[in-house]
Order: C-alpha cells, then structure tokens, then sequence
C-alpha cells in the first residue's frame, strides 16, 4: 500500500534543517570540553575548592546523563522540531545564568539547567536529520557529517576555549553560546520538516497510552536522585574523607535508589531503560565499554587541564593546544573507523581500539614528572587514536545487538552510560589528584593513569568476552509502544 507524503512546509530545505541540527550538537560537545581550560580562571575569579570546580563539570554531565532517555521518549510523544527548540532555548537562558553567574553556585545551578537542555537538544537533533533526509544514501551522509561536527567540536573545544578565556574572559565561552541557539532556533523553525507521523497504531485503542511512550516519571526521578548521590558522594569525599557525614548520607541515598530504579523499571509497562535488552550479551558489554572508555578520557581531561596550568603554569590558550595531538587524532580516527570495521568487523577494531588507547596512556606514564610536553605527544596520539576507533565501533556494536524498533532506546542507553562514565571519571580522578602540591599532584595523576588504562584494559576485554558476531538482535515485546515502534519500522522497510 503507498504512503502518502508529509506535506512539506514553505521554505524547507534539508541542508539548512542539517546545518541547525549540527550546531546543537555542537554546542553540547563544546560545553564539555571548553570548561577545562576555564578552571583555573574560574578559581581565580569566584574562589572555591577542587570539589567545587568538579560540580562545575558534573553538575552538566548528571542532568545530561539522567535526562537523556527521558529527552528521547518526549521526541517520541512530539514533534523533535518542538523539543530541539526548547531544548536550545533552555540551554540559551542556562548559558547566559553560567556567564552572569556571581558565584560559584549560581554557576552550578545554571550548569546543571545546562545540561537539561543538552539532554533535550541531543536525540532530538538526530531526530531532525532523520526526518529531513527521507534518502537513505542521502540520510546517511547526512548523519555522517552531524557525527563529524561533534568531532570537529571535540579536537577543537579546549583551543576555542583556550582563545576565548584568554581573549575575552572565563565568561566569553558561555556567552557564546546565545547567539548560536538563536541562529539555530530561528533555522529549525524556517527549514526543518517535522518528523513523519506514526502508522496506524496497531496496538488495541483500550489500552491507555497506546502509540506513544509514557515518560515514566519514577524511574526519572530515581535515576536523577541515585546518579546525584553517587557524585556527591565521590566529590565531597575529597574534603570530608569517605566518613564524613555527608558522604555517607549520599551513599546511603545511591544504595537505596539503585535497587528502587531497576524495580520501578523492571515491572514498569513503559520504562525509560528497558531491562530485557540486557538478555544480549553485546548490549551489556557495550553499554559498560561507554562507561569505561569515558571515565578515562573526561576524567584525564580534567586532570590534565589542572596539571598543565597549576604545575606546568601553562595559559588557558597552551592548555587548549596541549590536548590538540590527542582530540585530532580522535577525529582521524572516527573517519577511518568505517572501513576498517567493514574490513575487519566492530569486534576486532573495539579490542584493537581499546588496546591501544590503554598503551597510549601507559606511555603517558613517565613524562609527568618532567616538564617537556613533546614527550606527551606521541602517547597522546596513541591514546586518541584508539579512542576514536572504540565509539564508532561499540555504536555499531550496541545497535546491531537490538532490533530497528528498539534504535532510539539503544542509542539513549549508550550515550547515557557514557555520560556517567565521564561524571565518575571527572569525580574520581579529581578525588585522585585532590587539592595537593605540585608533587602530589604528580603522584595522583600517576595514579590516575593507572586508574585510566586499567579501564580501557577491561574495555578490550569486554569486547573480546561480550560480543560475538552472527547473533539474532534482541526485541523487547510486551508495551504498546514498543509494538507501534516495530510497526513503524516494517512500514518504513516497505
């Protein structure tokens, strides 16, 4: 039977609806990265402890994390055009707090505004790539060049942040941000065609919420209140040791939420993680790959960018360049990840990845107690390089292990772990390295190192043990909209 064609809007063009989308995208790498060079001018400015500079950090990735599954069942519920553009507008007000912000807290508060928008902005974005590129060869062109701006944005972010603070002040690279979710609002609402409506819902009408996902509201909310106490937990360890009090209190909240959400999840008719795509091995491992492979390289990150400029007294600017070897070759390395996973298959390019990430870092290993940064380069370009060959490949590899109908789902997981793996990272290596002298320092971002490839170590052998090639993908049946997803899906295939 033919489908009838979306009516399409007055002055839509795709290129322009691409263009807007990758500037989303964009901006939500840049604010993980730029706010690296930014901390020694954020401690100068508005005072506060390391753990303080951490909430800076985490309190974006947390809300990014937590909210990121719940962002994608709205784009599910609405228009994604709507959700992008209130995700942007969120993020636009929250930026422009961050750049006013008096206080270190306020800034906080804002950060973690921030990354509700982000979490809005992210899923939505791909969403609108989809829909504007009915094409397949076209769509997936165009989802080629929206994953290379994030790349791009990735090498680039602590240089653009390194100019701004240097040029204009730690407040600059907030500030930025506002006119760039003006031009990217004003071009999703001109040019972008909203996404195609759903067949006919196949599940019975007596079913309340039948065709559209529920945002499951309980698992929401644990999510939020377990990852929150988990961090703050690991954070303020750092000043009050694992006995103070409210360490302990976090931790006793993060005991009690863990349980509470797989529960909430586990019998829910429409959860936000559904527990049955865990059944497939693949999917467990990948998942757990993002959680490693990212508590290594944000919390390097992190660590590094205090090294640099607290003991190697570099400018915010030197700070940015330092990390240009490592995140380029990140990049080069998502270029050519598709053909040697074509040649060679996800498998083997993740434990390759993986593998060689880990040496890059050991090799990183005797060049800290020195101060001559060619030493770093060849190990940074190493570790960047496996880095940029383990995402694309646990992405193929997490897709592939579940069905079309359950993509969006897959996707959300993978991003949202890698989410939390960056937010234990930043925490724990920052407990790691804690508000020492310069030798301390030195002796906690040994430790770090260690920490970090010990990560990629068991990232690689989780690849090697967990995913097997020629397996069936795993379908979660059971809720309507699940089965008004698949319904969809073979509709899109006819």
């Amino acid at each position: 039977m033919s489908q009838q064609s979306p009516v399409v809007p007055t002055g839509a063009r795709p290129g322009l609806a691409l263009f807007a989308a990758c500037l989303g995208f964009v901006v939500i790498i840049l604010d993980v990265s730029v706010v690296n060079v930014a901390t020694k001018a954020l401690a100068a400015d508005l005072g506060g402890s390391l753990a303080g500079l951490e909430w800076v950090i985490n309190g974006y990735t947390l809300t990014f994390a937590a909210f990121l599954l719940t962002a994608g069942a709205m784009g599910d519920r609405h228009d994604p055009r709507r959700i992008f553009v209130r995700g942007f507008l969120l993020f636009a007000v929250a930026s422009f707090a961050c750049g006013a912000a008096p206080d270190l807290a306020v800034l906080i508060t804002a950060r973690v505004v921030q990354g509700v928008g982000a979490a809005l902005i992210v899923p939505s974005s791909l969403s609108i790539v989809n829909a504007n590129h009915p094409d397949p060869v076209r769509r997936t062109r165009a989802i080629s060049l929206w994953a290379a701006a994030g790349g791009v944005a990735l090498a680039l972010g602590p240089v653009i942040g390194g100019l701004l603070v240097d040029g204009l002040g730690w407040r600059s690279i907030f500030f930025v941000n506002v006119p760039v979710a003006a031009v990217g609002i004003v071009a999703t609402r001109r040019y972008a065609l909203p996404a195609p409506a759903p067949a006919a819902a196949p599940a019975p009408a007596a079913v309340p919420g039948a065709g559209r996902r529920s945002l499951d509201l309980p698992g929401q909310l644990l999510a939020v209140l377990g990852l929150g106490a988990l961090t703050g937990a690991i954070v303020e360890a750092n000043a009050q040791g694992w006995t103070g009090p409210l360490v302990l209190g976090c931790l006793a909240v993060f005991v009690l939420a863990l349980p509470g959400f797989l529960a909430v999840e586990r019998r829910g008719a429409d959860p936000m993680l559904p527990l049955g795509l865990f059944r497939r091995p693949a999917f467990g491992a990948t998942a757990l790959i993002g959680v490693l492979v990212n508590f290594a390289f944000y919390g390097l990150v992190f660590v590094f960018s205090l090294f640099f400029q607290q003991v190697w007294s570099y400018s915010p600017i030197r700070t940015g360049l330092a990390f240009l070897p490592m995140t380029a070759a990140i990049l080069v390395a998502n270029l050519c990840c598709g053909p040697l996973v074509r040649r060679f298959g996800a498998r083997r390019v993740l434990i390759g990845g993986g593998v060689l990430a880990a040496a890059g870092y050991l090799l990183v290993l005797p060049a800290v107690g020195g101060h001559h940064y060619p030493a770093l380069v060849l190990p940074f370009l190493a570790a960047g390089f496996g880095l940029g060959l383990v995402v694309p490949a646990m992405t193929t590899t997490m897709l592939a292990a579940v069905d079309r109908a359950n993509a969006g789902i897959a996707s959300g997981v993978l991003n949202a772990s890698r989410q939390l793996g960056g937010l234990v990272g930043v925490a724990v290596m920052g407990l790691l390295v804690g508000p020492a002298s310069a030798g301390q320092f030195r002796d906690g971002l040994r430790v770090a190192l260690v920490c970090a490839v010990l990560a990629l170590a068991v990232a690689a052998v989780l690849g090697a043990v967990g995913v097997r090639s020629g397996a069936a993908p795993v379908s979660v049946p059971g809720s309507p909209a699940r089965e008004r997803e698949a319904a969809q899906a073979m509709a899109d295939a006819r």
